[in-house]
């Protein structure tokens, strides 16, 4: 019986040896709202091919359909540790990170290619500070598209949209937006839109072409003004306690297994340029608009930029200052 204790010790010393011995093992959940047969969802297919064949070791779990709930639940994920790397769009990074609310104002940027280049030239430095802060690593910015008004009925200019039952989501660039037209605001999370639509609670709203076509929000409002208001962006993370534990190899070849900005943009908007193609056969009316017809919406929508960066505070204003010093060197080329 005497010797109980040392042959406890001894165990307990051996097994301590052996774990220590083993690499500790690495596995990554990745969390996403993605829609099947999209680009999106291929980019995530990609992403974990790459991941798996540069790093065999990583246990790589995708619940990229929606599997672990909302947005919300994403962001929940990645501060339990129950999410190691996430889409999340700006509107819930804004949640964290109030300045990425300013990315979604109306008109802030003129063109896509305006806005790839200032994305890729000055707010990544900045958003990786802000990001950190919040033991987010940023990765990659994830366009979603332009965002365009969407209706039961026609709505062509700014006085079409007066009186509309018009769904917002939580961020203030949205209310903004639907409070300078003139619309009546109704808020409510994503995933109630079509059922809103159905039951006329709701009679108009706005998302990009990805987040509209094939959503079930077409067939209930079919009407489509390419508006392009503003840029739905996401932005590709990681929890930062996570991804400070991995080698600088194995963080290389997971930010590299995410496809290249220019890579992802041709994509996305090849497939938006696609869908839209198609739009008469899904039964869609699509509404271009002339010069003239946009500056309606960008006179109706004037001072909405300024009002955010004041509302948000923070670092908004010196991410305003940035944003418009790269409009400048984008106009100068």
């Amino acid at each position: 019986m005497k010797y109980k204790p040392l042959l406890f010790t001894l165990i307990l010393l051996i097994g301590g040896c052996d774990g220590g011995s083993q690499e500790a093992s690495l596995s990554m959940t990745v969390g996403g709202t993605g829609i099947p047969n999209t680009v999106g969802e291929q980019h995530f297919l990609d992403f974990e091919q790459e991941v798996n064949l540069g790093i065999p070791e990583m246990e790589t779990k995708l619940l990229v359909y929606g599997q672990l709930g909302s947005e919300e639940n994403l962001v929940s994920g990645l501060r339990r540790n129950r999410v190691q790397f996430a889409n999340l769009s700006a509107i819930i990074v804004s949640t964290l990170v109030p300045e990425t609310a300013l990315l979604y104002a109306p008109y802030l940027f003129d063109s896509a290619e305006e806005a790839d280049f200032i994305y890729d030239n000055y707010l990544t430095s900045i958003f990786t500070e802000l990001l950190a802060e919040k033991n987010l690593q940023f990765i990659a910015w994830s366009e979603i598209g332009f965002h365009n008004v969407y209706a039961k009925e026609p709505i062509l200019n700014p006085q079409d949209a007066k009186g509309k039952r018009y769904r917002v989501s939580a961020s203030l660039s949205s209310r903004y937006f639907a409070e300078a037209i003139g619309a009546d605001l109704i808020p409510m999370g994503y995933g109630e839109i079509v059922q809103s639509l159905q039951t006329d609670l709701i009679e108009a709203g706005d998302n990009s072409v990805a987040l509209y076509v094939k959503t079930g929000k077409e067939q209930e409002a079919p009407h489509y003004t390419l508006t392009e208001h503003s840029l739905g962006m996401s932005i590709m993370v990681a929890r930062k306690e996570w991804w400070d534990d991995l080698n600088a190899e194995q963080q290389l070849i997971i930010k590299s297994a995410w496809p290249a900005a220019t890579e992802s943009r041709r994509l996305l908007r090849a497939e938006a340029d696609e869908d839209l193609s198609n739009a008469e056969k899904m039964g869609i009316s699509v509404y271009e608009l002339n010069q003239e017809q946009r500056q309606l919406w960008k006179d109706a929508t004037q001072g909405q930029v300024q009002r955010l960066a004041n509302q948000i505070g923070g670092r908004s204003n010196e991410l305003l200052e940035l944003i418009n010093a790269g409009k400048k060197e984008f106009k100068a080329q």
